[in-house]
């Protein structure tokens, strides 16, 4: 800590001078500035927070001390997302992502058609564990559906960041639902459980006001998605056996085994999902690989995919201009989540330079001073994270920001962690999408050919997200303490 205390000033202007770097970001990169632009941005805002400790005689080994130690907290949730991405690989080349989207496409009916676009969202969300690919994808070809159905394409565009942000705030897999829990000192399936107590109620409700709007407006055409069911039928081979994975790994969470194990069984099994029902697929791609022309299908050849679906790149084409333009079918694996880590790595050295000068305490006294009880402290929370959405121009940095200003606070309220990571996801996560010049609003507003401000009046589950963490605050329900571990 420094010999004497800094003053709010001080303590802000690692942050002004943050924002002012990715500011500088969204303008040169656009949506592509979290791919390393912003990590360097933290980097640069970390350096600034050194020179205030030097000026207050903290000495530099102090510094990486405390920045080694918030490395280390966030090795689990490293761990996980490595893991993450190596099923996001294997459960395409099992055809598990896509038997999801071949069923789910089939529930749409022109009367409940916004409903079933939520829904489909939802499905593909969750078990991609992302937003933006859903928009790109099934959400390109629900905004073209709904057009030959004369709805509104904000319309559309709403109810599908509706279903792809549910699916994304509840997914395991989504970076953003481990980096909540990681920034407030929880784990992911305690965060999960404790966020449906708010994200139902939210869901629930987005579904009824579209089911509303659904009945009430006039709709014209017939729901035509069989261009795109032929195109995946033709590349993978689609059965409800391939549920049986996500169901064993829904169940081991359910069981409470370590997210580790589950994600880790359900990588496994998609390769063995992917032996055992497209071993056409593996064996176009081994060659594709290989550059050979083999007629048999080896070990060798199931292993080499396996392994590539798992730690790099593949892309199937199939022959549909919405599917293969916007690389639906395409993984990264492990190599896909390095972004998302660096930017973990370089938030936490810019956390812990910040907490080593005692900026992060200085700001959340200032904030604190205006709190007077549980709801206040969760308002003030989403407050933050909201504006650092629109200051910040990213939701990464919504949900470390805040979560490192206010851990202590809840600590000291006697609120247990997955109090602050519930509401980092509701104020943070959800409305990044709602500003025009964040990066999450900026790619959806291209992706899905709409203006911001056209779909933010659709995006109810967005909007709803932060008042219902406030109204459940506000009831004293389901507000953990940390003292007995027991809800209010």
């Amino acid at each position: 800590m420094p010999k004497k205390n800094i003053t709010l000033l001080e303590a802000i202007i690692p942050i002004i001078f943050l924002i002012i770097f990715l500011a500088i970001n969204y303008r040169v990169f656009g949506d592509e500035a979290s791919s390393g632009a912003n990590q360097f941005g933290l980097i640069l805002g970390s350096a600034v927070a050194i020179i205030i400790a030097g000026i207050h005689k903290v000495p530099f080994s102090d510094v990486m001390e405390k920045v080694s130690q918030n490395i280390k907290d966030t090795v689990p949730a490293i761990l996980i997302l490595l893991l993450v991405g190596a099923l996001a690989g294997t459960w395409l080349l099992s055809g598990i992502v896509p038997a999801m989207i071949y069923y789910g496409l089939q529930i749409l009916n022109p009367t409940i058609f916004l409903v079933s676009a939520v829904i489909i969202s939802a499905l593909v969300a969750t078990a991609t564990g992302s937003s933006w690919t859903t928009s790109a994808t099934i959400g390109i070809a629900l905004v073209g559906i709904g057009n030959s159905l004369g709805i509104d394409t904000a319309m559309t565009a709403g109810a599908v960041i509706s279903g792809g942000y549910f699916g994304d705030k509840m997914s395991p897999m989504s970076d953003t639902t481990n980096l909540a829990p990681a920034m407030a000192g929880t784990d992911l399936i305690t965060h999960i459980r404790y966020m449906t107590i708010t994200t139902f109620p939210s869901i629930i409700i987005t579904l009824i006001i579209f089911l509303i709007i659904g009945f009430t407006t006039d709709t014209h055409g017939t729901v035509n998605p069989d261009d795109i069911l032929v195109a995946i039928t033709n590349r993978f081979t689609i059965t409800p056996w391939l549920f049986v994975v996500p169901g064993i790994v829904i169940l081991l969470i359910i069981k409470k085994a370590p997210p580790l194990v589950a994600l880790l069984a359900g990588a496994l099994l998609g390769v063995v999902c992917a032996a055992l029902f497209q071993q056409d697929l593996v064996l176009e791609l081994s060659n594709k690989i290989n550059n050979t022309d083999s007629t048999t299908l080896s070990l060798k050849d199931i292993y080499h995919v396996g392994m590539q679906s798992i730690g790099g790149d593949i892309n199937i084409i199939t022959g549909n201009a919405i599917l293969d333009d916007k690389a639906l079918f395409s993984s990264s694996g492990m190599t896909g989540m390095l972004s998302t880590i660096e930017l973990i790595i370089c938030a936490m050295i810019f956390g812990g330079s910040m907490q080593s000068i005692g900026a992060l305490r200085k700001i959340s006294r200032a904030l604190l001073s205006l709190v007077r009880g549980t709801s206040s402290l969760v308002g003030a929370t989403i407050t933050s994270c909201f504006g650092m959405n629109i200051l910040a121009s990213d939701q990464y940095l919504a949900i470390v920001i805040p979560g490192k200003m206010f851990s202590e606070a809840y600590e000291e309220k006697g609120l247990a962690p997955e109090n602050l990571s519930r509401t980092l996801e509701d104020g943070g996560t959800v409305t990044s999408v709602l500003i025009p010049w964040n990066t999450c609003g900026a790619y959806q507003s291209k992706v899905l050919t709409v203006d911001v401000f056209d779909y933010l009046p659709y995006a109810f589950f967005n909007i709803i997200s932060p008042f219902m963490s406030l109204t459940v605050a506000a009831l004293g329900y389901k507000i953990k303490k940390i003292d007995n571990k027991t809800d209010e």
